[in-house]
């Protein structure tokens, strides 16, 4: 099955590295061009040359924190600027904030909340009445297992993640009629740069791939999962072939989580 994106065009939010980078690739190998963003400008602009190195002029950076209201129109206005339309939003920016509850304060649980919650807030909100005007759009909600699945010590990651699955089904039944079809994407342990960072500050006893695959044996498929085969479903949900998938939340956990 031959997956492509001609003609479409997406923004992905925390696009500089692993799934966000993952997914811009394989967008643009499927012949889409792809506006990525992220705050870290030097890692952002090695991301697009690495992208643009695969597929000529598919790839515009545009440093932005997602978190402030005004970068946030500034991205949207830059991908039209750009490319003239955006027809695929992926809601990716976040990272892994868990702890004890007592010890989660009020300031933790507001920069969360920002990043995970408002962006997609936000973000959805600049894409989705275009989508509707045209009567196409792909807004794709990147969360964790732990939106359905939380666990003590979860928060506030969890608690935000849940938050973001529930904006998806909202989402979906108002752009539904539009063909405007929101869906998310929980990740469970996926090989990412966090992990790699981990087997960087620890001892080195380990190669790489040995230290991978200690944390990935006890998953169901004895394995992580990968970058690409997460970024391969981001494809398949933003193309015209799923075109009947609205409103679902799907686990990209290698069948980790206790809860479908």
């Amino acid at each position: 099955m031959d997956v492509r994106l001609d003609g479409r065009t997406a923004i992905i939010t925390g696009g500089s590295k692993g799934l966000g980078l993952a997914m811009a690739m394989k967008f643009a190998e499927s012949g889409g061009t792809v506006v990525i963003a992220a705050r870290d400008a030097a890692t952002l602009a090695e991301a697009e040359a690495s992208i643009n190195a695969k597929v000529q002029g598919a790839a515009k950076a545009i440093p932005t924190d997602v978190t402030d209201p005004a970068q946030c129109k500034a991205l949207f206005d830059g991908a039209v600027a750009q490319f003239g339309k955006v027809d695929i939003l992926v809601n990716n920016a976040g990272q892994s904030q868990t702890g004890k509850f007592l010890d989660v304060t009020d300031e933790i649980w507001e920069a969360d909340i920002a990043l995970k919650l408002m962006a997609q807030v936000r973000m959805s909100r600049l894409a989705m009445q275009a989508m509707m005007d045209r009567r196409w759009g792909r807004i794709i909600n990147v969360l964790n297992v732990g939106a359905k699945a939380p666990r003590a010590g979860g928060a506030p990651t969890a608690v935000t993640r849940a938050a973001g699955m529930a904006l998806s089904k909202v989402l979906a039944g108002e752009g539904a009629p539009f063909n405007v079809l929101v869906n998310a994407m929980n990740t469970g342990l996926i090989v990412s740069d966090q992990h790699v960072r981990r087997w960087e500050a620890g001892d080195k006893s380990k190669t790489l791939d040995q230290f991978l695959a200690d944390i990935g044996k006890n998953l169901p498929m004895g394995r992580m999962g990968s970058s690409e085969e997460f970024a391969n479903l981001a494809c398949f949900l933003a193309s015209d072939m799923a075109g009947y998938i609205t409103g679902t939340s799907i686990n990209v956990d290698g069948g980790s989580s206790p809860v479908v």
